[in-house]
């Protein structure tokens, strides 16, 4: 009877075995530790030197988990959350998961299906042709914030913008496999909040073309909030149209993103040069803001500004790379563009410079 039961225990572990091999799963911890040296010199206001979190990539934890159901489907979900390397500290205080909190259901054949907190498309679409990666001395974010008079400030006040994500998402992506083609579908419910706790109406739409070394691809989205409902209902877009091209010696992007909210309008313009350089890569980016129309009766016509930045990224191995950024910010009118972590109170007009020194290892 010992025996049987041993034998009939030894079958049961087998056929659980079994099982688990055709429902395979996997969760994983991984993430990005960043931090550098930075000074900012503000005119007129004198300079300030800090220790930075994510100049090169945002410091990060991530979990991820996820499920083959067989027959090309996949389940799963991906916790991200911010870290400020230089304190200790997260990001945003109200919110762990501030980065990304999305559980998703996938097939090979049909697209994923994509639910939470996440990067709204508009970002995606900008961010990946942007050679600092929107972070840093020389990100293109330097010119897309909630700060200056404008079509973004007064669509979202002090709360949070859908520039970058959106709560309360659902969302559609195309599968792979489609001749190049790629692109989604993103809905952001508003849940009857305000945007102070960032709960935003979004409307997003997003579609590329990928061949070889070229691609191209455009985004549109709408926003609707509180704000946007007490200035008569006139919502907030964002359409980007962006592509590149590696010619191998160097790599090419430009890219165009406007911000609309009423009578306010915010064009911004990038062109960015990746080039290879014996172990690592030479990164070079201009960027330009033009603002024009009115907010309220203030005109913000003459409020531009441009953004040099050159930078530096030596691979000391797959995970660990050492860089160097240096940017340059003109403004012209009332714009107060700043590299961040300088002094404030820059006067209208005045110009800001930055240099960096840091390194990223990811795990």
């Amino acid at each position: 009877m010992k025996r049987d039961g041993k034998r009939f225990g030894a079958a049961v572990l087998l056929a659980l075995g079994a099982a688990a091999q055709a429902q395979t799963s996997s969760v994983t911890l991984s993430g990005v530790a960043d931090a550098a040296g930075r000074y900012v010199s503000n005119e007129g206001r004198g300079s300030v030197k800090s220790l930075v979190s994510g100049s090169n990539s945002t410091s990060k934890l991530i979990v991820r988990g996820v499920e083959d159901l067989g027959g090309g489907l996949s389940a799963g979900f991906h916790l991200e959350h911010g870290l400020q390397l230089d304190s200790g500290t997260q990001v945003v205080a109200t919110q762990f998961w501030d980065r990304r909190a999305t559980v998703m259901l996938a097939s090979k054949t049909l697209g994923e299906i994509r639910l939470g907190r996440d990067y709204v498309l508009n970002y995606i679409n900008w961010n990946r042709y942007d050679p600092f990666a929107y972070v840093g001395a020389g990100g293109s974010n330097n010119f897309i914030t909630t700060t200056p008079t404008g079509p973004v400030k007064s669509a979202f006040g002090t709360g949070l913008a859908t520039t970058v994500r959106s709560s309360d998402a659902v969302e559609y992506l195309l599968p792979a496999g489609l001749g190049g083609l790629e692109g989604g579908v993103m809905l952001s419910a508003g849940e009857g909040g305000t945007t102070v706790s960032g709960q935003n109406k979004y409307t997003g739409l997003r579609l590329g073309y990928t061949h070889g070394d070229f691609n191209i691809s455009a985004t549109a989205s709408r926003t609707e909030n509180n704000l946007t409902a007490a200035s008569g209902g006139h919502a907030f877009t964002d359409r980007v149209i962006a592509g590149s091209y590696d010619f191998h010696l160097v790599q090419v992007s430009l890219a165009l993103r406007q911000f609309k909210q009423m009578n306010a309008k915010q064009t911004n313009t990038l062109l960015g040069l990746w080039v290879p350089l014996g172990q690592g890569t030479v990164k070079l980016s201009w960027n330009r803001t033009n603002l024009a129309g009115k907010v309220g009766a203030t005109s913000i016509d003459s409020n531009d500004a441009q953004q040099f930045a050159l930078g530096y990224v030596y691979d000391l191995s797959k995970r660990s790379a050492l860089y160097t950024t240096a940017s340059f910010i003109d403004n012209k009118g009332a714009a107060t563009f700043v590299v961040p972590g300088g002094a404030a109170g820059l006067a209208g007009g005045g110009s800001s410079r930055g240099f960096e020194v840091g390194m990223r290892h990811n795990f």
